[in-house]
C-alpha cells in the first residue's frame, strides 16, 4: 500500500463510474476475499469496474504505479489468481449484464456474471449456455480456461460455444475478437485463460436445453472399484444427452439425503440427461448394481446448476490438483478406490468428467484447448471450513494426484490447477504454447496480465 499514494488512490476514485476499495476502508476484508479462504491477499486497492471505461482507467493507473494486476470475476479461482499483493485487483462483479437474443440463440454476458445468472437469464426461453457445476462461479474465468460441466458431450466446452468477446487489452485499447477479427487473440482467448488482456463481454450461441432429469446415483464405497470398471465403459457409449461424472464424496448432512446416510463415504454417478421424453440410456445408466440412492429427478436446467452450492460455499479451505485421462486402466481404479475411501474430510471429493463427445470433434489446433482426445478431466480437491484442515486436505490431494499422475496424458484442465509452476503450464497447452506464446508477445509484450496460469511472451 506505501507503494501507492493515497491522493493517486484518490484521483482513481474519482474518475470510476464504480468504486475502489482501499486497506483503509472498512469493506476491505470483504472486498479482498475470493471464494478459497486458504487464499489470503492483501491488494493495495480493490477497483470495482461498472463498465468498460473503468478498466481501461484501471489499467492505467496500475501501468503508471507499476502495480500487478489481477482480474476477478466470481474469485472461484482455486490458486487465488483473482487477487493478488500489493497490486490492483480489477473485479468486474457490477459488469454482470446479460441479453438474450431468442431469434438468433445467441447470449452477449457482461464480463463479471455469474453461470447462474445466465441460467436464470436463458432457462426462460428455452435456453442454455453450457457451463459448470457451480452457479457462483464467474462466467469470465470458466470461460477463458475452457469451461466444462453437465452438458459438455453434447453440446461441447463453453469455449466452443463462444462467438465473440469484447476485449480491454495491455494499452489500453479495445477490441472485438471473433473469427474474422483479431482471430489470433479469439483462437487463444478460448482455452488460453487471462493471459491477453480484460474480458468485458461474451457472446455466446446458446442450444434448446430447459429442463433435464439429473441426480446421483449412489454406491456403497465397497462397490466403487465395480461402479468404475463399469462406468469407464459405459459413458464412452451412451448417447451425447447423457451427461455424467463419477465421484467419491461423503453424503452431505441434510436434507434432501435421508438421515441414515448422512456423512457416510460413498462413490456415485452424477447424471444429467439433456434428451427429454424416454431415455433408455438413463434407464440402463439406473440400472446398473445396487445403490443405496437413486437421486434423479425432474428439474429445470438452472435448479440443477446450483444444486452443489449449499454445500460448497464461499469460505472453504481449498485444494486442487487435476489431470487430463484418456482411458482408466485396472491399476488407476485400484489407485482411485485407495484414496475415495481415505476421503480427509467430509466435503473433499474427486471427479471424473467426460469430455469425449462434442469437444472430441473440434481439431486440437483450433483452440487453445490442447486436450481434444481427453476422455475425461479428473479433479482431486480437499476442502473443509476449518482453516486447521487446511494441511490435512492439501496433502491427502497431492498424495492422490502423485499416485494418479501416472496414468494421465501429462497436462491438466488449467482451471483446475493451482500455482503449480511453469512446466505444469507448458503441459497443459501441449503443442499449442508455442503459438500461444507468441500470440502473447503480440498483444501483452510486457506480459502486464501475469497473474494468471502464465503464458510468457515469446
Amino acid at each position: 500500500m506505501a507503494a501507492v499514494a493515497s491522493e493517486a488512490l484518490a484521483e482513481l476514485r474519482a474518475s470510476l463510474h464504480g468504486d475502489l476499495i482501499g486497506s483503509d476502508d472498512a469493506r476491505y476484508d470483504e472486498a479482498r476475499a475470493v471464494y478459497n479462504a486458504m487464499i489470503d491477499k492483501r491488494p493495495a486497492a480493490v477497483a470495482r469496474c461498472a463498465d468498460t471505461a473503468d478498466v481501461i482507467a484501471a489499467i492505467a493507473f496500475a501501468r503508471r504505479h507499476g502495480l500487478d494486476v489481477a482480474v476477478r470475476c466470481g474469485g472461484h479461482n482455486g490458486a487465488g489468481l483473482g487477487t493478488v499483493d500489493g497490486g490492483l485487483v480489477i473485479d468486474l462483479s457490477p459488469m454482470s449484464d446479460i441479453t438474450v437474443d431468442p431469434a438468433t440463440r445467441t447470449v452477449r454476458v457482461q464480463g463479471g456474471a455469474t453461470l447462474g445468472s445466465v441460467d436464470q437469464a436463458t432457462n426462460p426461453h428455452g435456453l442454455a449456455v453450457p457451463a459448470g457445476i457451480i452457479s457462483t462461479t464467474g462466467v469470465g474465468g470458466l470461460t477463458l480456461g475452457g469451461g466444462l460441466g453437465h452438458l459438455t458431450r453434447k453440446h461441447g466446452l463453453t469455449i466452443d460455444n463462444l462467438a465473440a468477446a469484447e476485449v480491454v487489452l495491455a494499452d489500453g485499447s479495445v477490441v472485438t475478437a471473433d473469427a474474422e477479427h483479431e482471430a489470433d487473440l479469439f483462437w487463444a482467448l478460448r482455452g488460453g485463460g487471462g493471459n491477453f488482456g480484460v474480458v468485458t463481454s461474451f457472446t455466446f450461441r446458446a442450444h434448446e436445453v430447459s429442463n433435464v432429469f439429473a441426480g446421483p446415483v449412489i454406491y456403497a464405497m465397497e462397490d466403487a472399484a465395480d461402479v468404475l470398471a463399469w462406468y469407464r465403459e459405459f459413458i464412452l457409449q451412451a448417447p451425447e444427452e447423457l451427461g455424467g461424472f463419477f465421484a467419491f464424496l461423503t453424503v452431505p448432512p441434510g436434507p434432501p439425503f435421508p438421515e441414515e446416510l448422512h456423512l457416510r463415504k460413498v462413490c456415485a454417478v452424477v447424471w444429467c440427461w439433456t434428451g427429454g421424453g424416454d431415455a433408455p440410456a438413463l434407464k440402463e445408466a439406473r440400472s446398473f448394481g445396487t445403490p443405496v440412492l437413486d437421486g434423479i429427478a425432474p428439474m429445470p436446467l438452472p435448479v440443477w446448476q446450483s444444486a452443489f452450492d449449499g454445500v460448497y460455499p464461499p469460505g472453504d479451505q481449498w485444494y486442487w490438483r487435476a489431470d487430463f485421462v484418456d482411458s482408466i486402466p485396472d491399476a488407476a481404479i485400484e489407485r482411485h478406490v485407495e484414496f475415495g475411501a481415505a476421503l480427509p474430510t467430509w466435503k473433499s471429493t474427486m471427479h471424473l468428467y467426460p469430455i469425449d463427445g462434442a469437444p472430441s470433434r473440434v481439431g486440437e489446433d483450433e483452440t487453445a484447448w490442447a486436450y481434444r482426445d481427453a476422455k475425461w478431466a479428473q479433479v482431486m480437491v480437499g476442502v473443509d471450513p476449518d482453516p486447521a484442515n487446511a494441511e490435512l486436505v492439501k496433502q491427502w490431494t497431492i498424495d492422490y494426484w502423485d499416485a494418479l499422475h501416472p496414468y494421465s496424458l501429462g497436462g491438466a484442465y488449467v482451471n483446475f490447477m493451482m500455482d503449480e509452476g511453469q512446466e505444469r503450464v507448458q503441459a497443459t497447452y501441449r503443442g499449442n504454447y508455442g503459438r500461444l506464446a507468441r500470440v502473447k508477445a503480440h498483444y501483452d509484450p510486457d506480459n502486464f496480465f501475469h497473474v494468471n496460469q502464465n503464458i510468457r511472451p515469446a
